[in-house]
């Protein structure tokens, strides 16, 4: 998924690795815990409790990378799946373009995994699909805003 920000590439970042405020950004977010770690950098942990297809999942999840404020990739594991997101920006003329990629990898899959795969794939594609084009625009929602108080809707300094 992509997206493109009319907000400076800094401020992007700001939104996307600020855990503290992530539950204000996204309201698919219910809460954020810290685990390890202050900031955003490689081996901060947080348990993340989410709203997702009508009830509450809660994942532990690091970060595995930061290079700000071009790339970060965060990764979580759960019931034998490893997920990785990555997010990627890219300054543009006005703004920014926000790329997420979201990958998900079961290594040994029990004979239920694999019927739910079947039975549910497609199905669970689209909605992580949908739910992911949402988190981007609630992102670009957050760096906007205040992008726009401090310069103004025109990009000049209020």
């Amino acid at each position: 998924m992509e997206r493109e920000i009319a907000a400076a590439v800094e401020r992007v970042w700001e939104v996307i690795t600020d855990l503290d405020y992530a539950a204000e950004v996204i309201p698919a977010i219910l809460t954020i815990e810290r685990l390890e770690g202050e900031g955003y950098e490689p081996g901060v942990r947080w348990r993340e409790t989410r709203k997702m297809w009508g009830r509450e999942e809660t994942e532990e999840m690091w970060v595995e990378s930061a290079e700000a404020p071009t790339e970060t990739v965060i990764r979580a594991e759960s019931r034998g799946t490893q997920y990785v997101t990555t997010y990627s920006l890219e300054a543009l003329e006005h703004g920014t373009r926000l790329v997420c990629d979201f990958s998900a990898e079961t290594p040994h899959p029990g004979p239920a995994q694999r019927l739910g795969w079947l039975l549910f794939g497609r199905a669970g594609m689209k909605a992580t699909r949908k739910a992911l084009e949402q988190d981007l625009a609630h992102i670009a929602g957050a760096a906007e805003h205040v992008d726009e108080e401090t310069h103004g809707p025109d990009g000049e300094h209020a």
